[in-house]
C-alpha cells in the first residue's frame, strides 16, 4: 500500500449454476487464498453469486432473493478482510432487475454499480433479462444496509490517495466509449471489471489487446474477472481467461482453461498518477457527477512478488529485443542521413577508440551513408591513440574500420598533448582529471579540424548513462555535431553491437563479427590512464558503479518521476541476489549527486535522434535548471 504499491487479484471461482449457497461457498475459498497471499483489492466475474448463463431463472423471485441473502452474508464476512472486493449479482430495483456489481469492504456494502451496456446479440442475450443502467445515482436498500446505486461511484482508500477504484461490467468495456473513460478522467486509478466472456478462436488474443490498450488510453490499472468452465456449456463455453493490465501492459495473464481460482500481481497506482500528471492532454472532470465513498484499509508496505525488470530498456524476450534493435538502427541511421542531406556535407568523421559507444556509431554511420547510397569511404574513421590505449582496443579499432571498407586515418595524440602540458606547466605524472581530459580535448579538436578539411560533420559517440552521469569531458567528448547514441543507454548499447554482429555473421562476414564480439568483451573504459601490464587499467564501472543500476535508475527517476526511496525499495527487488541494499544505496547517492551536478553538461547537447520514452535533450524532454540543490535526494536516501 506504501508508495502506492498495491496487490489486487482477479478471481474466477467454480460455479454452480443458479446456486448461489454453493458460489458462496466458492467466494470464501477464494477470498481465503487472497488473504494469504495479500491481496488488497480482489475482483469476482460478472454475476458471481447466481452464475452468469442462469438465461429465464432470472426471472425467479427464488433466485433473486437467495443472491441477495448471499450478499448480505459475504458483507457480513467481510468485517474480517483487510480487503475491497467486487462481486457480481442480478438485484432487483424498483421494477426493474439489473445486472450488478456489488462493491464490499468491512462489513458495509460501499455501492452497487448495474452495467451500463446490455448486449442482445447471440449468446449474451441480456436485454431479455436486465435492464441498462439508470443515468443518475439514487439511495436502495439492499441487505439491510441503505447503499448508493448508479454508474459514477468512485471508491477512495482512506491513507492511501492513490488507490480510487472503479468498476464497469463485461460489455461496457467492449462499447466504443466505456464508461470507465469518465471513471478516470473523474480520478480512478483502478477499475474493475466483472466479466463473463465466451472463448473463442483468437478472442483471447483480441480481449488481451483491448484491455490493455484500453489501460494506456486511460492511464489506470484494468483489472479483468473472468468466468470459467463452471458456466453453462450449452452454446457458449467459458474459460477463465482473466488479465491484470497497467498502462497499457499486460502485468499476468491467466491463460484460457487453466483452472486456476486466483489470480493476483502488485500494480503502482502512484505511478499512474505520475503518468496523467505528465501527459497533459489527460482529461480531468473534476468528478462531476460522482459520488465518492471512501473506505479504509490498514496502510502496510506490499512485499513486491513481482518486481520491475531489472533492464526496463531491454526486452527480455529474443524476438521482441531484435525488433527493438532494427527499429533503433534505423532511427539513429535515418537521423544521421538526413542530418548528412540537410547539412550538405560530404563525410561523416568519428573518433573509433575500439569501445563500445565508437563502434555502434560507425555502425549507424555504414548504415547512413548505405542510405545516402554512398561508397563507405565517406566515413572518416579516426583512431587517436594516447597514454591509456591498449593494443587490444587500437587493434580492434583499425580492424574493424578495415574490413567495413571506411577510410581510416590514425592520429597519435601523445605529442601533441605532451607539448599542451608544457605550455600549461602540467606534470605529466600527475595523472589528475587536467590529465585525462586534456586527451579528450585533443582528441576534439582533431575531429572537428579534420571535418572542416572534409567539408564534413563529426558524429558523436557518447550514449544516454553517460550523459545521466555526466561521465564525459565538457568540450571534449561531450562536444560533436550530431550525437547518433544520445538516445541509446549503455545497457541497450551491448545488446545493438550484439545484434549487429549476429547480422554479419548471418551474411558471412565473420571475422566482422568475430571483431564486434571482441569489443563487446573489452571492459567499458575512456582509457585516458596508462595501462597496467599493457591491459586496460581504468574500468569505468569500478568508479561511477554498475551500468545496469544507473540505467535502472535513471529509468525509474526520469521516466517514472520516483523518489528516491521508492526507487531503492524497487531496485532491491529488482537485483535481488545480484546486489544488497547497501550497495545499491551507494551506487544510487552516485547516481543522484551526479545527476544533478552534472546537469551543465546537457544543457548544451547536440543534435541526436530520440529513440525511446527516455530521453535527457534540453530542447525537447529534460528541463533542469544547472543550480538545482540535491539535498532533499540525498537526504532521502540516507
Amino acid at each position: 500500500m506504501k508508495d502506492g504499491i498495491v496487490r489486487v487479484g482477479v478471481a474466477s471461482p467454480q460455479l454452480k449454476i443458479a446456486n448461489p449457497k454453493a458460489n458462496l461457498v466458492a467466494h470464501f475459498d477464494v477470498v481465503k487464498e487472497a488473504i494469504a497471499a495479500g491481496v488488497k483489492v480482489l475482483v469476482f466475474p460478472e454475476l458471481s453469486l447466481s452464475a452468469y448463463t442462469c438465461s429465464d431463472l432470472f426471472y425467479q423471485p427464488a433466485l433473486l432473493t437467495a443472491c441477495e441473502e448471499a450478499l448480505g452474508v459475504y458483507a457480513e464476512e467481510s468485517r474480517n478482510w483487510d480487503m475491497i472486493s467486487c462481486v457480481g449479482l442480478p438485484l432487483r430495483v424498483m421494477d426493474k432487475l439489473y445486472n450488478c456489481a456489488a462493491v464490499i469492504c468491512g462489513g458495509k456494502i460501499l455501492g452497487i454499480v448495474p452495467k451500463t451496456y446490455i448486449p442482445g446479440y447471440h449468446e449474451f442475450y441480456e436485454t431479455r433479462h436486465f435492464a441498462a443502467a439508470p443515468t443518475t445515482t439514487r439511495y436502495i436498500e439492499v441487505a439491510g444496509q441503505k447503499v448508493p446505486f448508479g454508474t459514477k461511484l468512485l471508491f477512495e482508500c482512506k491513507g492511501v490517495e492513490a488507490l480510487r477504484m472503479a468498476v464497469e461490467i463485461c460489455e461496457d468495456l467492449w462499447v466504443s466509449v466505456p464508461p470507465s473513460c469518465s471513471h478516470t478522467a473523474a480520478g480512478a486509478t483502478l477499475v474493475a471489471n466483472l466479466s463473463a466472456s465466451n472463448e473463442l478462436v483468437d478472442k483471447a488474443e483480441y480481449r488481451s489487446k483491448l484491455i490493455s490498450m484500453h489501460s494506456a488510453r486511460t492511464r489506470c490499472v484494468y483489472l479483468y474477472a473472468n468466468s470459467n468452465q463452471g458456466e453453462s456449456g450449452t452454446d457458449a463455453i467459458y474459460s477463465g481467461n482473466s488479465f491484470i493490465c497497467q498502462n497499457g501492459k499486460v502485468l499476468i495473464e491467466e491463460k484460457p482453461f487453466s483452472g486456476n481460482t486466483l489470480t493476483w500481481s502488485e500494480v503502482d497506482l502512484e505511478r499512474m498518477q505520475t503518468e496523467r500528471r505528465r501527459i497533459g492532454t489527460f482529461e480531468q472532470n473534476e468528478q462531476v457527477g460522482y459520488e465518492v465513498i471512501p473506505f479504509t484499509l490498514e496502510v502496510t508496505e506490499t512485499p513486491i512478488a513481482y518486481p520491475p525488470t531489472p533492464m526496463p530498456f531491454v526486452p527480455s524476450c529474443e524476438k521482441a529485443r531484435n525488433e527493438r534493435c532494427d527499429l533503433i538502427l534505423n532511427i539513429q541511421g535515418h537521423g544521421l542521413a538526413g542530418r548528412m542531406e540537410r547539412a550538405r556535407c560530404k563525410t561523416l568523421v568519428l573518433g573509433v577508440s575500439g569501445g563500445l559507444d565508437s563502434t555502434l556509431a560507425l555502425m549507424v554511420a555504414v548504415r547512413a551513408a548505405e542510405l545516402r547510397g554512398l561508397d563507405r569511404s565517406c566515413i572518416l574513421a579516426v583512431t587517436m591513440p594516447g597514454f591509456g590505449t591498449t593494443i587490444r582496443t587500437k587493434s580492434n579499432a583499425q580492424l574493424l574500420s578495415e574490413k567495413l571498407g571506411v577510410t581510416l586515418k590514425t592520429v597519435d595524440i601523445s605529442r601533441a598533448v605532451s607539448v599542451h602540458f608544457e605550455d600549461i606547466g602540467h606534470d605529466p605524472e600527475n595523472h589528475n582529471v587536467v590529465y585525462e581530459n586534456a586527451q579528450a580535448r585533443e582528441r576534439t579538436q582533431v575531429l572537428m579540424d579534420l571535418a572542416n578539411a572534409t567539408n564534413g560533420m563529426v558524429v558523436g559517440t557518447g550514449d544516454l548513462s553517460e550523459l545521466a552521469l555526466g561521465w564525459a569531458t565538457y568540450n571534449g567528448d561531450h562536444m560533436s555535431m550530431y550525437g547518433v547514441n544520445g538516445g541509446i543507454p549503455k545497457t541497450l548499447v551491448r545488446y545493438l553491437v550484439a545484434y549487429e554482429a549476429d547480422l554479419f555473421a548471418a551474411k558471412g562476414e565473420d571475422e566482422v563479427a568475430g571483431i564486434l564480439r571482441d569489443i563487446l568483451a573489452t571492459p567499458v573504459s575512456p582509457e585516458l590512464l596508462p595501462p597496467e601490464n599493457g591491459e586496460i587499467s581504468q574500468c569505468t564501472e569500478e568508479i561511477v558503479g554498475p551500468y545496469e543500476l544507473h540505467d535502472y535508475f535513471l529509468y525509474h527517476m526520469v521516466r517514472c518521476a520516483e523518489s528516491p526511496k521508492k526507487i531503492l525499495r524497487l531496485a532491491v527487488a529488482s537485483f535481488r541476489g545480484v546486489y544488497e541494499e547497501e550497495t545499491i544505496r551507494k551506487w544510487l547517492k552516485v547516481f543522484i549527486r551526479r545527476f544533478f551536478t552534472q546537469q551543465f553538461k546537457r544543457s548544451c547537447l547536440p543534435d541526436g535522434p530520440k529513440v525511446g520514452s527516455v530521453s535527457l535533450s534540453p530542447r525537447t524532454d529534460w528541463r533542469m535548471p544547472s543550480d538545482a540543490d540535491v539535498s532533499a535526494w540525498l537526504e532521502e536516501i540516507q
